[in-house]
């Protein structure tokens, strides 16, 4: 969940030149004119699906994991830990794989690279990733309804995040989470923070190995992201642990086969992370900037709402519609290479989307999906009426 979003970022450029097909010479007769755009958007959407599913090693290079003295260490302890049997543990490092692969999809992105919204767009916001997104919804209509009704998340929001993540499901990872865990555990690549990730994914690879125990499945069965990240959902182990629900009460959390469950897990994850009921209306307004604006102090102060609007007016930022009173709101900027960048009043609840991947471009992309599916949703339902 957290490290997927990046990746796909960084595909946004190439991606949105492809979009934009030449058109068809003008001396074509109407029926060329047809194929040649059928075949301009197959072509589109052809590379659309690559780009989403990066085609890498998934099979590994078979290493003796057990020989590392760093990953006995780590063994040792989690064999005090959980009274798991050494033994066991021994047997299960042994057949795990290292993934090159991983290694080089968690670099962050060169130094300059530019970002663009309208990329982004480009990528998510599209026909395949909507019309899946409408029938995903009409599917769980009703458990959507149960999981808005409980947390207070807009359905648009789950179906959003979803959509993103893995268009409902049909992306969601083909590596072996335990291999690519302890590969990034024990050899991340050399970076400001590795011992930090480091540190982090040791703790994603000892809750892989508790929630295949407490699942009672094998724990090379579990597939996901060159980051590890699970199921529908892409929710890393320890969070499947912490907010997954049983959403369709048959005992057990199932975030990879059962929508229902991901449905109410995703909920349960924004209103752990802070969604306010509330807070109802949108969750950014377009940011109304005067001559005078000083922007320096609104900029780049974290994934929280801290300012009033009054605030923000005294600096020169104003916003379309944004409500007064007691309500705080965020600065966000989304640049868009080398057009215009885009400054939005972000709301607490938009922040909220950010602590699911921390990123503004993958929060407004989660809006705009949710807002393009349930419009689609509405279209639709207006023409089948108008038809009867």
């Amino acid at each position: 969940m957290k490290l997927l979003y990046p990746l796909l970022l960084a595909s946004a450029l190439t991606v949105g030149a492809a979009a934009h097909a030449a058109p068809a010479n003008t001396k074509s007769s109407a029926a060329a004119k047809a194929r040649q755009v059928a075949a301009a958007e197959a072509k589109r959407l052809k590379l659309l699906r690559t780009r989403v599913t990066p085609r890498v090693d998934y099979a590994g290079e078979q290493v003796n994991f057990t020989q590392w003295q760093a990953v006995n260490d780590f063994a040792d302890e989690i064999a005090l830990r959980h009274g798991i049997p050494r033994a066991e543990l021994t047997e299960l490092i042994g057949k795990i794989r290292f993934i090159e692969s991983a290694i080089q999809l968690v670099r962050p992105p060169p130094v300059g690279k530019p970002k663009d919204m309208n990329g982004v767009r480009t990528l998510m916001i599209e026909p395949v990733r909507v019309n899946a997104g409408v029938k995903f919804w009409n599917e769980h209509a009703a458990t959507l309804a149960r999981a808005e009704a409980e947390f207070g998340v807009p359905a648009e929001i789950i179906v959003g995040i979803i959509g993103i993540e893995t268009v409902y499901g049909r992306n969601t990872g083909r590596f072996r989470v335990l291999d690519v865990l302890a590969t990034l555990a024990f050899a991340y690549p050399e970076t400001p923070n590795k011992e930090a990730r480091m540190r982090f994914f040791r703790g994603e690879l000892e809750n892989a190995l508790l929630l295949a125990r407490t699942s009672n499945i094998d724990p090379f069965s579990m597939l996901g992201s060159f980051a590890g990240a699970i199921g529908m959902p892409q929710f890393m182990p320890s969070n499947v642990l912490a907010y997954g629900v049983d959403y369709d009460n048959n005992g057990q959390v199932d975030l990879r086969n059962s929508p229902t469950d991901v449905i109410g897990s995703v909920g349960n994850f924004l209103i752990n992370h802070g969604w306010k009921r509330a807070e109802n209306g949108p969750l950014v307004y377009r940011a109304q900037l005067s001559e005078d604006r000083n922007l320096g102090g609104f900029l780049n102060q974290g994934l929280a709402a801290k300012f009033s609007i009054d605030a923000l007016r005294a600096g020169g930022v104003g916003g379309d519609g944004a409500p007064a009173g007691q309500r705080l709101y965020g600065l966000v900027d989304l640049q868009n290479g080398k057009e215009a960048t885009e400054y939005w009043l972000a709301t607490n609840n938009f922040f909220t989307i950010t602590q699911y991947n921390r990123s503004y471009f993958y929060a407004m992309s989660v809006l705009e999906l949710g807002a393009a599916v349930r419009d689609s949703r509405g279209s639709s339902a207006r023409a089948s009426l108008g038809s009867l």
